[in-house]
């Protein structure tokens, strides 16, 4: 089995790429944001791989961090999704994006990945939304607050602040980190007019 590559990009497809090792040739398909991230033809690249095999093939995707490829690996457990699918929710939404929007209940956010209908979507957000948390990334530290504001259980003022923010065209996820960061300053008891006004801050800045 190959866990990674490390070599340098000989090409750069729509959905893959060739990583030269010591002049063999790997093909790693990735997803859109990964061959983004990738220098251009003849630079250094590493890929973390996961592999695929099967009888009539041997398939290599790649991945730029540790994460990614939790997350690649995570999304196939829900009926529906196969590695396709999966690298379309990944080129779609990073993965920190992605624990935000299942904690959310965003379907409409995971359901923007092209070949992502609304089904599959809400498959994702209800499956995954308890092992979420645990592959947030940098938004490990408002993950709590999202998964409450999510479920409908969060304080009334953070519920009302983040309605309000989101009627301002915000998008929830902007409105809960703006929420968040207002309700640490503010402290646990602030109303919902003080945490507006303070995440009106937080977005002003």
């Amino acid at each position: 089995m190959i866990g990674k590559l490390k070599g340098t990009i000989d090409e750069i497809a729509e959905d893959h790429c060739v990583v030269d090792v010591h002049g063999v040739g790997y093909v790693a398909f990735c997803s859109a944001r990964t061959l983004g991230a990738l220098g251009g033809v003849g630079e250094a690249a590493t890929l973390l791989i996961e592999t695929y095999v099967r009888e009539d093939m041997i398939r290599l995707y790649g991945f730029g961090s540790v994460l990614e490829r939790e997350w690649f690996r995570l999304l196939q457990t829900v009926q529906g999704v196969g590695a396709k699918v999966a690298l379309s929710v990944l080129a779609t939404l990073a993965p920190s994006e992605l624990a935000n929007a299942i904690a959310l209940r965003d379907i409409a956010m995971v359901s923007r990945a092209p070949g992502v209908g609304k089904k599959v979507a809400e498959r994702i957000v209800t499956e995954l939304k308890s092992k979420a948390p645990a592959y947030a990334g940098e938004s490990t530290g408002t993950i709590g607050l999202k998964h409450e504001i999510g479920e409908g259980v969060a304080p009334a003022p953070v519920a009302d602040a983040v309605s309000a923010l989101t009627n301002l065209g915000y998008s929830r996820d902007i409105a809960a980190n703006a929420v968040a960061a207002a309700l640490k300053s503010a402290g646990e008891d602030a109303d919902s007019a003080k945490l507006i006004r303070l995440g009106l801050k937080e977005l002003a800045r």
